[in-house]
Order: C-alpha cells, then sequence, then structure tokens
C-alpha cells in the first residue's frame, strides 16, 4: 500500500482555530470552565504573577500559541513544594512550557551585594520571598512527579 501524505493546512484544526480566542489564558478550573474547556493543550508554568501584556514573555508565547489554534493555560507562581498548585488546570493534552519569569529568580531573590531581596517587582503586592531559587529546575520535577505515569509490569 502506498502512504499519501496529509497536506499540513488539511489538519485537524484545534479549538482556538474553530471557536476564536479567549479574552483571558486562564489560570483556574473556572475560568476553563467559564471558557467551555475540558482540558487545555499546553500550559505555561511561570514564576511571575500573570499578566496578559506584551512585557510579559508568558503571555506573548501563550498568545502566540493561541494564535496557533492551541488551548493554552497559565499556572502563575506555583508554590514548588505543593503539588496540587501544578495540577490545578489538570494534565495538558500537549506538554508543560516552564519560565522562571521576565527576570531569573536569582536575580529576583537577591541584590548585587548577595542579601536577600524584601520585594518582588513582578508579584503582587510587591511581596518578596515567593520565588524558588533556580525555578525552572525545581519546577520541571514538582511537575514531572504529579503527571508521571506509574510503570506497569
Amino acid at each position: 500500500m502506498h502512504n499519501q501524505i496529509t497536506p499540513i493546512h488539511e489538519h485537524k484544526k484545534y479549538w482556538a482555530e474553530c471557536f476564536g480566542t479567549a479574552p483571558f489564558l486562564p489560570t483556574s478550573r473556572k475560568e476553563m470552565d467559564a471558557l467551555g474547556w475540558d482540558s487545555c493543550d499546553i500550559i505555561i508554568v511561570t514564576g511571575d504573577a500573570y499578566v496578559d501584556h506584551p512585557s510579559f514573555g508568558m503571555a506573548i508565547i501563550g498568545r502566540l500559541l493561541e494564535a496557533q489554534g492551541f488551548r493554552v493555560g497559565i499556572i502563575a507562581q506555583p508554590r514548588w513544594n505543593n503539588k496540587d498548585d501544578f495540577m490545578s488546570l489538570g494534565k495538558p493534552n500537549l506538554f508543560f512550557g516552564i519560565t522562571a519569569g521576565n527576570m531569573d529568580s536569582m536575580i529576583n531573590r537577591y541584590t548585587a551585594d548577595r542579601k536577600l531581596r524584601h520585594d518582588d517587582a513582578y508579584t503582587p503586592n510587591n511581596e518578596g520571598g515567593k520565588r524558588q531559587i533556580a525555578q525552572p529546575w525545581f519546577t520541571h520535577s514538582a511537575v514531572k512527579k504529579p503527571t508521571k505515569k506509574p510503570r506497569s509490569f
């Protein structure tokens, strides 16, 4: 038998391509329900608070992915030691995207004199201490644990 290659524009379209863009990228299950979503295709986990503005990288990436037809959710500033924070939107259909945020967590946590900062410009109420050191690595471990499938023997 000869397998024919399907042209790229004939593949099934993702949700957003069929129904239009969301007025906001959901950050909770309640917001997903309001949009009529049962799941997200991609979930972006970020060390910053979520602001839907072009100066925030996760908002740009989220909107670009949404423009390609994917359902994108945002998990902003999860507690790295609480797996429930990472599963608040459920398991994504495709993948988790992980970012430290606009500024690296080490720079955001310490001054040039290696002293602990007491504020964080990218956190609500300018509250310091919300970020974990080496945010992407801890986040990767925290995301991987609750979504990992058990081995079957």
